[in-house]
């Protein structure tokens, strides 16, 4: 099975996807009718050298797939209510829409240093705990509990649901792709909703690689030290895109499959099952991407050493 460079996420009745030069969403409208977005996009990794780098990717690819979601979110909630008029490509971008999306950006980030870097740590000193492991695996814990509390209520949000099967189809519609199985709703309902290179597993590694990194630096006292944790977030967030780009190649080993099966069962909270008209739209997305030349290139050789890593949120 070759590991393709193609992500994605769901949106408001529909699908974001995306290649390393163009993203896609589809999004099915109120009275039945699809509508697209395209948008060509190169990331700054494969046009600036020093960003390519590894480690450094990772932190300079969430902030691209953060903003591409924006986009995507923004596109599916102005479509998914219309009934109106023709699907045609939305209008051009107004000019103060990246600064929202900026702001939207610095906004979320602040809220989850502030919810799973500073919050955790203050509660751990509460406690009492001043040994750097202690310290670090009770830091650790509140960060795991908090991520799992999250899952838990986007899971239970009734309004959520739909949004969570058009994951669990966007999950399935790419691996079809890698197996080389047909695009057809039947077939790419047969798949699995749970995909290694999804954000939610993303995330977990995040969990994972800050307890490591947090113990080494110990207890904050200080803003000087709440800031050093803060400033080694790229690190984290490099090391865990690097394991993930990692498993999507090699899912197929038993140690890896050990390892990223943990992620795996927290998908079980941010997918659902999805019903055929969800692997349609899921489908309507991929096959607009999925003729990208380095797409076809890596079908063809079934390559995977050159393939750049897609969250598949």
């Amino acid at each position: 099975m070759p590991f393709l460079p193609v992500g994605g996420q769901a949106v408001i009745e529909g699908v974001m996807m995306r290649s390393p030069t163009q993203m896609s969403v589809a999004v099915r409208r109120a009275d039945g009718v699809v509508a697209t977005l395209d948008r060509p996009f190169v990331s700054i990794t494969r046009r600036v050298k020093a960003l390519g780098l590894p480690i450094v990717r990772g932190a300079v690819s969430l902030f691209e797939t953060m903003s591409l979601g924006i986009t995507a979110l923004n596109f599916s909630a102005e479509e998914a209510s219309r009934s109106d008029a023709p699907a045609t490509p939305a209008a051009r971008v107004p000019w103060w829409q990246p600064v929202v999306q900026a702001l939207t950006i610095a906004l979320s980030l602040g809220l989850g240093i502030l919810l799973f870097v500073v919050l955790p740590a203050r509660l751990t000193g509460w406690l009492g705990f001043t040994h750097r492991v202690g310290f670090g695996l009770v830091d650790g814990f509140f960060r795991l509990a908090a991520f799992v509390l999250y899952l838990a209520l986007i899971s239970q949000w009734k309004e959520m649901a739909r949004v969570l099967g058009y994951h669990g189809a966007e999950h399935k519609a790419i691996h079809a792709l890698e197996a080389g199985a047909p695009l057809t709703p039947e077939s790419v309902q047969s798949f699995s909703r749970f995909h290694p290179r999804c954000g939610t597993s993303f995330l977990f590694f995040v969990v994972v690689v800050s307890v490591v990194v947090f113990t080494f630096i110990g207890r904050p006292h200080g803003l000087g030290d709440h800031l050093l944790r803060i400033a080694c977030m790229p690190l984290i967030v490099g090391v865990s895109f690097e394991f993930i780009r990692l498993s999507g190649k090699y899912a197929d080993r038993p140690l890896v499959r050990a390892l990223i099966w943990p992620g795996l069962q927290f998908q079980r909270l941010t997918t659902r099952e999805p019903d055929l008209s969800m692997c349609a739209i899921a489908i309507a997305a991929l096959e607009r991407v999925r003729h990208d030349p380095a797409v076809d290139a890596l079908q063809r050789a079934g390559e995977t050493t050159r393939a750049e890593v897609m969250f598949v949120q």
